[in-house]
């Protein structure tokens, strides 16, 4: 009988997490000092333990820790060392500093970079465009505030807010922070790095008119739609381009007033009216590209669709519907690993020269995760195995 050409001396388990470079996990557990006092559940063994929970789709602790244990003599090729049981897992949950997870992230971030970048944007931009959003993600507790009215029957449910900033040629998260639902996303804002070769695009939940004069004052780029019941004046109407096919109706400067501490200033923006066909919708962008061509502009604000695609892709392939904890730190644990196996994948979606798409791959992952087979190599030419066979039944013999 023909052995497989694709079988592996590791599985597929043991590929995903050898592409996680240990230098940056020693690094990060050195950072936040997260095996400090830790006899045998290291912080590794943690962040393998949750992997194997996003990749699995666990929805329990009992769920992992026992099809854990049923690896047993199975671990050392993916460098597990110990095995944890259930209340094992659940202190680590609660006790250990989420902000480790988070800094092996950035360490796979800034290691796969050139991998998951696509420069095209860019160079037709001449400029960085990062696009930020938030998710919200429901919890059956109220953990963290959630927004909305008091239920009748005086149950409410808890809330996180997932804020991430993308650059538009990658496909997963820069930077990421947390908040309780209730928080409004403009908060967030001064988190932002300014920059004069960047361009951020933002809903109108962060509108924010002192962030926006801090944008303009730093030469920092920012595109977002103006919200329904702004009050500003009319200063100007720039003449439009005789391309009646572009889509944009009026392009205005325009004078807000800023208030703070009790004092008032003028603010000048740009505001640019734009009607999709496509969507048959009227937009109005906010913007401080006052060179910018106008339908530009709205091309821009169109690309923060792509941020949205991600937190799709995150709900629907990744079990962040049932946390392991109900505590804040252990929510955080498990969205951080979430992220850390949607970057993951994603280095190995580009690696392949062949299409496939993300959620397929997840599926192939979770069916074979303990399966010796490479994982690249079958990814590339499935019917390999089967061709050839098939080939051999086919050939003439004598008899």
């Amino acid at each position: 009988m023909d052995k497989t050409t694709h079988f592996y001396g590791t599985s597929v388990f043991g590929q995903l997490i050898s592409l996680i470079d240990s230098k940056i996990i020693s690094k990060s557990v050195q950072d936040h000092q997260s095996d400090r006092y830790i006899k045998k559940f290291k912080t590794k063994d943690h962040l393998i333990s949750m992997l194997f929970c996003a990749f699995a789709k666990c929805t329990s602790l009992r769920e992992v820790s026992g099809a854990m244990l049923g690896l047993s003599g199975k671990t050392k090729h993916f460098q597990l060392s110990h095995i944890p049981k259930r209340s094992t897992l659940s202190d680590a949950n609660m006790r250990r500093e989420a902000d480790v997870f988070g800094s092996i992230y950035n360490g796979l971030l800034r290691q796969y970079g050139h991998l998951i970048s696509d420069s095209r944007i860019k160079s037709v931009i001449d400029k960085q465009i990062e696009i930020m959003d938030s998710s919200t993600i429901s919890l059956f507790k109220d953990i963290l505030k959630c927004v909305g009215r008091n239920p009748q029957n005086g149950r409410k449910k808890g809330g996180i807010k997932l804020h991430s900033v993308i650059n538009v040629d990658e496909q997963v998260p820069k930077m990421v922070w947390f908040s309780s639902a209730a928080t409004h996303d403009h908060m967030l804002l001064d988190k932002l790095k300014l920059d004069a070769n960047t361009i951020y695009v933002f809903d109108k939940g962060y509108n924010d008119y002192k962030a926006f004069r801090l944008f303009s004052e730093n030469n920092t780029g920012f595109v977002t739609r103006i919200k329904d019941n702004a009050v500003y004046d009319t200063l100007e109407t720039n003449t439009l381009d005789e391309n009646i096919h572009s889509g944009v109706e009026k392009d205005e400067i325009i004078e807000l007033t800023v208030k703070e501490n009790n004092t008032e200033s003028p603010l000048i923006l740009r505001k640019v009216q734009f009607y999709d066909r496509h969507l048959k919708r009227r937009f109005e962008f906010l913007t401080n590209l006052f060179d910018m061509r106008a339908d530009l502009v709205a091309a821009i604000y169109k690309l923060r669709w792509q941020i949205e695609l991600l937190f799709k892709q995150l709900k629907q392939n990744f079990p962040l519907k049932y946390f392991l904890g109900d505590n804040e730190n252990a929510i955080k644990i498990q969205i951080y690993c979430a992220l850390i196996a949607n970057l993951l994948m994603t280095v190995v979606q580009k690696k392949l020269k062949r299409n496939w798409a993300f959620s397929n791959l997840i599926s192939f992952c979770k069916i074979h995760l303990f399966n010796y087979i490479h994982l690249i190599g079958f990814l590339e030419n499935p019917d390999k195995d089967w061709q050839k066979t098939y080939e051999e039944l086919m050939q003439p013999t004598l008899f």
